[in-house]
């Protein structure tokens, strides 16, 4: 049986990189001098963090305040403590529900074991927000009279 269509393309293929590479090679050995010089192949950053191939000016140099420099994460901006709401939703049975914030119109989880009185729907209260594995919870709810 004779060889397949791919067979006699692949056997093409690698002869004719062989002969390239041999080529190169040739070219290599006749011309040793002909490789790039050290300026050619350096690269530099501009002050924007661009690479290019002409060296930084000294003249466009910028000083830096240590004190600019910030180390770490961002400065957390606290939040007021104790929030105002109303009940959004209250279930006694189940011991669960929701108050809406009045300043951000977010709803907040309250469970019952958090409440200093019983509270109903749209009653107004006080809270604090606590970040819990499944998102916000309200805590020290205070029913406003």
């Amino acid at each position: 049986m004779g060889e397949t269509f791919e067979k006699k393309e692949k056997q093409k293929k690698k002869a004719r990189d062989k002969q390239e590479k041999a080529q190169k090679m040739k070219d290599r050995k006749a011309n040793p001098n002909k490789s790039k010089s050290m300026e050619d192949m350096m690269a530099y950053l501009d002050e924007n963090g661009n690479i290019t191939d002409t060296p930084p000016d000294g003249r466009r140099k910028r000083e830096i305040n240590l004190e600019d420099i910030q180390l770490g994460a961002a400065a957390i901006i606290p939040e007021e403590v104790v929030r105002t709401g109303t009940v959004a939703f209250f279930n006694d049975d189940k011991g669960y529900g929701f108050i809406t914030d009045d300043k951000t119109r977010e709803n907040v989880f309250v469970h019952a074991n958090q409440l200093s009185s019983p509270i109903k729907e749209r009653d107004k209260v006080t809270f604090e927000k606590e970040r819990t594995p499944k998102g916000f919870s309200a805590t020290n709810i205070k029913k406003l009279s």
